[in-house]
């Protein structure tokens, strides 16, 4: 595929990887925790230095997106070859909170290097992601004399993802033209391991909804009407003990409507994997395994549709006993959804669910959240197969295939902007995203410079050579 040569770039990185270090510390020193108030005016400053530094690194366009909430960065580079294909690269730059009592071994927004670790808020969720991309893209054209990008090169780096991007599809679909793109890339991701790399092909969506029930207008004497009246609690509990079938199978009817299966061979490739079942339950604070009969752990976090109890209460809940039939109660519930599920079906199928669940005399009312498509990249998607390449070239071995069994934000990309989304990330799971002492290992975020590098030029080509 593409011809950039491969010790140029490292030769590159090599040579800039100080100065490209001091720029990221000075970015992790901007505190831009979106879900604090105090730190807005930190916010609007991390999203200036981005797009000054976007400025610096060559992207003709750059520019600050506001937001009701945090504002966003845009950049874009045209390539000199009108007909390359167009690539749009989505990040965050907002951070979660972080103080140093909460267990940090030094001040969370003064990065410090240890053991060739990078520790700082941000590290590795997202700047760090993110600002490999500036370097990379430098590398790619000294390496192979361009004066710009071999794609037209476009970055969204949204400043309310730790927040749940609740302004984040609206700005897409605001600026669809100016984010049109052939291929979503996500930078906003890790691997399995450092000796592992791998490419995230899909994520999971996300369906919430809270119900409440109402009994009685007021908690009553279980002696004088208890087995006369229904129990809204009652009615709760078995509402959620209805959810699933013996063979722990979601039971509402038509949840399963129009999903994916996972193929053979991506089964195949989830089983490569060197997954140590009894570390991974150790690491879920568990004891036992459980789920859908006949899948495998990882086919059921990461593409297998779920329904989880997250909540639930209803009645006395003090020291002993208060005996009565309580007024109320709730529960709260959420969906993960995988490829083909439509998140408007999964709401209809779960309010017609819970109407056939809830006895007569119970009055109950049941609200969604905002919800999450899912976003899966078939294997033999050429965008997806020149991620790997990059990837397998800057870490000199074979790219292994997961996917997320959480969500984000990607989905509307792919739904708003109709481009597949692929995922380029080099974070691994010791780097504690939303932990104390997150961190980056330096030598896996130049890989990611590495991979960037290479992917411009191999993406222009297999596009072109695309049918």
């Amino acid at each position: 595929m593409s011809q950039t040569p491969d010790s140029a770039v490292r030769s590159y990185i090599e040579q800039h990887r100080a100065a490209f270090l001091d720029d990221l510390a000075e970015w992790l020193r901007i505190p831009s925790v979106s879900a604090q108030p105090d730190h807005a005016p930190d916010v609007r400053r991390s999203a200036d230095w981005l797009a000054a530094k976007l400025k610096d690194t060559g992207f003709t366009t750059t520019e600050v997106w506001e937001t009701p909430g945090a504002p966003a960065v845009f950049a874009e580079w045209p390539a000199t070859d009108p007909a390359a294909p167009t690539v749009l690269v989505y990040g965050h730059h907002d951070v979660q909170p972080a103080a140093r009592e909460d267990g940090w071994d030094s001040e969370p927004f003064e990065p410090v290097v240890r053991e060739n670790r990078l520790h700082a808020r941000g590290a590795a969720d997202d700047k760090g992601q993110v600002f490999f991309h500036t370097l990379g893209v430098r590398a790619h054209l000294a390496a192979t004399g361009r004066t710009a990008p071999a794609v037209h090169l476009k970055l969204l780096i949204e400043g309310e993802e730790e927040s749940g991007s609740p302004h984040f599809r609206a700005l897409v679909e605001e600026h669809t033209d100016r984010l049109a793109a052939d291929a979503v890339i996500v930078s906003d991701t890790g691997m399995w391991s450092e000796d592992t790399p791998t490419v995230c092909t899909g994520m999971r969506g996300l369906a919430e909804c809270e119900i409440h029930f109402s009994g009685p207008d007021q908690d009553i004497h279980s002696g004088s009407f208890g087995g006369a009246v229904p129990n809204p609690a009652t009615a709760a509990a078995r509402l959620v003990a209805a959810l699933h079938d013996e063979h722990a199978r979601v039971a509402i009817p038509g949840f399963y409507d129009g999903i994916v299966e996972l193929t053979d061979r991506e089964r195949e490739l989830f089983a490569e994997l060197p997954f140590d079942e009894q570390q991974w339950l150790r690491t879920a604070k568990s004891y036992a395994l459980h789920g859908e009969a006949g899948h495998t752990t990882l086919e059921r976090i990461w593409a297998r549709p779920t329904a989880e109890v997250n909540g639930i209460g209803g009645g006395y809940q003090g020291p002993g006993s208060k005996t009565i039939i309580p007024s109320s109660a709730m529960v709260k519930l959420s969906f993960r959804l995988v490829a083909g599920q439509d998140p408007d079906h999964i709401e209809k199928a779960v309010r017609a669910w819970a109407a056939q669940q809830v006895p007569a005399g119970i009055r109950y009312e049941i609200t969604f959240a905002a919800a999450t498509r899912p976003c899966l990249t078939p294997l033999d998607h050429p965008a997806l197969q020149s991620v790997a390449r990059a990837m397998g070239r800057a870490f000199d071995k074979p790219v292994r295939f997961t996917r997320e069994g959480g969500s984000g934000p990607a989905a509307d990309l792919q739904e708003v902007l109709g481009a597949p989304v692929l995922f380029l990330g080099i974070s691994v799971p010791s780097d504690g995203w939303h932990a104390p002492n997150e961190k980056v290992e330096l030598e896996l975020l130049l890989k990611g410079v590495e991979a960037s590098a290479y992917l411009w030029g191999d993406l222009a080509e297999t596009w072109r050579h695309a049918p």
